[in-house]
């Protein structure tokens, strides 16, 4: 099929592209930017007037539940999900039920993401079997697989010299490890950050030491090693800091941050709203003013969701006895645009950390961009769009998020994958 995207603010990060462009697809790829490509007749037109035309959103960190935990949502329905919210790529950490240890449980994925038809799922594989930290998972058999990371999730590695081991093995074949960085005698039995609003409600606090000492510990082994290393949300300024020196020092390391940590701070859990109960928590003012002057300075490479459905039950409970997480899938875009509204970045600057940023950590060289001869992933959104984030437009099987019935401004208005429209507004 040919589709015509016309009128609209093409914006490419990866080709420094930024103009009034007409979009043309065919087969599945993009066929053409500005000009027609000889002969070529639209089937179907989109347009888009007044909005903007870029990569389809790459998500470093969405969990969608399956397999074991549908109670809380669905590779099916958390697709439709990222379709909604102009998300065409998504990883998906290895923290399924059984783990994502074994070709078979990768595969499953994968198989199911395609017979959804809604978002291209990317897993990651464990880093050690059972996610038990104690023996290595068959890394090179998950890669052939489709596994894109590696990950022990919030799972620490205990074991320094287990964890080395994993490193020098990832390093042998190229594999990219991801770490969610978070010592576990630290954290406790806190819930959230450790500071005067925790002490105020008599909450258990995790202080910001159970993730800087385990960023400062997996830095120096990933150095040791020589792995490209990838540390996902960070929730602490000295965490990114850290990072920072050591790109600095020329080590291929890389960090995101969720986009509620650029926004929240732990002053908003007052009222025990078990939806702002996350993992890792929201931090100190300190700490997102930190966060964002490191997005400023291009010391942090990318946003994500984390995105974590859970069903009505997982919420309903004192606050400390809640599990932790909110959805964010639909809720991505227009929740970063609001960092260019407050003048942090420009919009292309923002859809670089939301496109060809997350694609060059993983290293896929035909995402996150609309190079003619790309696949047709494409996002086009309206930037001046209000409107409210209520519970009967929520496309995930959760709700749980502190941003419901929230006035938003952004809104994805038609969602290609691979030349197919996978959602369009109305």
């Amino acid at each position: 099929m040919n589709i015509l995207i016309s009128g609209g603010r093409l914006i490419d990060p990866a080709n420094n592209i930024d103009q009034l462009a007409d979009l043309y697809i065919s087969e599945g790829r993009i066929a053409g930017i500005g000009e027609a490509p000889a002969g070529f007749v639209a089937d179907q037109q989109i347009d888009a007037q007044g909005q903007v035309v870029c990569p389809g959103l790459i998500d470093l960190c969405a969990h969608l539940r399956e397999p074991g935990y549908t109670q809380k949502g669905s590779i099916r329905s958390e697709t439709r999900a990222a379709a909604a919210g102009g998300v065409t790529t998504l990883v998906t950490p290895p923290t399924t039920k059984p783990v994502v240890d074994n070709p078979a449980v990768a595969e499953l994925i994968q198989d199911r993401a395609e017979a959804a038809g809604n978002a291209r799922v990317l897993p990651m594989g464990a880093l050690t079997q059972g996610l038990n930290g104690e023996q290595l998972a068959p890394l090179h058999a998950l890669a052939s697989s489709g596994c894109i990371a590696f990950s022990n999730g919030r799972h620490t590695v205990r074991n320094s010299l287990t964890l080395m081991r994993a490193l020098e093995y990832a390093a042998t074949h190229d594999l990219l490890v991801q770490f969610q960085p978070q010592d576990p005698d630290l954290t406790g039995n806190g819930s959230m950050h450790e500071d005067t609003t925790c002490t105020r409600l008599g909450l258990n606090g995790i202080p910001e030491a159970a993730e800087t000492v385990d960023v400062s510990r997996c830095l120096l082994l990933v150095e040791q090693a020589g792995v490209r290393a990838h540390f996902g949300q960070l929730s602490c300024e000295r965490s990114v800091k850290m990072i920072m020196d050591a790109r600095e020092r020329g080590l291929p390391v890389s960090c995101d941050v969720a986009i509620h940590h650029f926004l929240l701070t732990d002053a908003n859990v007052n009222g025990f709203n078990s939806d702002f109960h996350l993992m890792p928590p929201l931090r100190s003012q300190l700490d997102r003013a930190g966060l964002r002057q490191a997005l400023m300075a291009g010391g942090i490479q990318a946003i994500c969701s984390d995105h974590q459905p859970h069903e009505a039950a997982a919420k309903q409970a004192p606050f400390a006895a809640t599990e932790p997480g909110m959805i964010g899938l639909e809720t991505l875009l227009p929740l970063s645009l609001l960092l260019v509204e407050q003048g942090l970045l420009e919009l292309p600057q923002l859809i670089e950390k939301l496109t060809s940023a997350p694609a060059q950590i993983l290293g896929l060289a035909q995402a996150g961009t609309l190079s003619v001869g790309a696949e047709a992933d494409v996002c086009v959104f309206d930037p001046q769009h209000s409107w409210t984030f209520s519970a009967d437009q929520i496309h995930s099987a959760g709700q749980n998020t502190p941003f419901l019935d929230f006035a938003l401004k952004g809104r994805v208005t038609a969602t290609l994958l691979g030349g197919e429209l996978v959602h369009q507004l109305g």
